[in-house]
């Protein structure tokens, strides 16, 4: 079971590097290679989605502009159990990939210990990170959350009015965990102000048990080759992760790399990972049709919260 757990890590952080290298370097931003998604008349197998899809968007108003200064948080602690005090001291401007917020981590135990971060959330939606820091025995450190400022751009997000932070403490030398904090919510001075839109514009392929994805368009000049960007809502009264199989692009079978874990309550903007490779391999020059299955599971303990049938669906310029 341990050995499971270990690869499912790994596949995790694979993907999460994947997908913020992906969008650092351009993705969830609309080029000039970038297709519409539309419905497939011809889409295989029952459909999934509801009559929730034939209805127009809501419009949303304009949201409030950012201020020229970075919000301000009062200094909080956000753990502080069993020798493990993590304290949130301030939000600063990186200079490289944006806002960050600054964390004191003081470990009063007698080993080693390393602080990652499961989930990063700001103004609901689902953020990317890769948090992670070790802290010698009897020692303090100075760490800085990355608020990457593309994934904050993806998602709608002007000004930072909250912040909620899922942490665990390991080993430091052997990565075991030792404990899981509760997730710890911060307020910042913009707060009362803060933007919060569903960005949820494009065509709604799935709509069941609480889970919404909407597919917002295809974009052929990505780093990797191709990404499919998604918008996700999960609704369901669980932390759900939602992944993809037996997809293919043109009639051609593909393997695509997605997993994205969305809290009850929140919202993700996320992109499906095709690579350049498995076009060319398949002489594909341009996107025209895409399939693919669904499957939505738990992620506190992977049950099988349900699976799609086959989704067909086209793009165009």
């Amino acid at each position: 079971m341990k050995k499971a757990g270990k690869i499912i890590v790994i596949v995790v952080v694979v993907i999460a590097v994947l997908g913020i290298v992906g969008n650092l370097l351009g993705g969830g931003e609309e080029t000039e290679g970038t297709k519409a998604i539309v419905e497939n008349t011809e889409a295989a197998g029952e459909d999934v989605t509801t009559d929730a899809a034939e209805e127009e968007p809501e419009t949303q108003e304009p949201t409030q502009a950012a201020s020229t200064g970075l919000p301000t948080i009062e200094e909080q602690v956000l753990v502080d159990q069993n020798g493990i005090k993590i304290t949130a001291v301030e939000l600063v401007d990186d200079g490289i990939w944006g806002t960050g917020l600054k964390l004191l981590i003081e470990n009063n135990t007698d080993q080693d210990v390393g602080i990652s971060c499961d989930a990063l959330i700001v103004n609901n939606y689902m953020i990317a990170n890769l948090f992670s820091a070790t802290v010698a025995s009897g020692m303090k450190s100075n760490e800085t959350v990355d608020l990457y400022s593309t994934e904050l751009e993806a998602s709608g997000i002007e000004n930072i009015g909250q912040i909620e932070l899922k942490m665990h403490s390991f080993d430091g030398e052997t990565y075991e965990t030792i404990e899981e904090y509760d997730l710890a919510v911060i307020q910042t001075s913009e707060y009362e102000s803060m933007d919060v839109q569903a960005l949820d514009d494009g065509t709604e392929l799935v709509n069941q048990d609480g889970v919404r994805i909407v597919g917002k368009y295809v974009d052929e000049d990505s780093f990797w080759g191709a990404g499919v960007l998604l918008y996700l809502e999960n609704n369901s009264g669980r932390n759900v992760t939602v992944s993809c199989e037996d997809m293919s692009v043109n009639g051609y079978m593909i393997t695509p790399v997605f997993a994205e874990t969305v809290y009850d309550g929140k919202m993700s903007i996320s992109d499906i990972t095709i690579f350049e490779s498995d076009l060319e391999e398949n002489g594909i020059t341009a996107i025209e049709d895409i399939e693919l299955k669904f499957h939505v599971y738990d992620s506190d303990d992977y049950s099988t919260v349900f699976d799609t049938d086959a989704i067909a669906f086209s793009v165009t310029p």
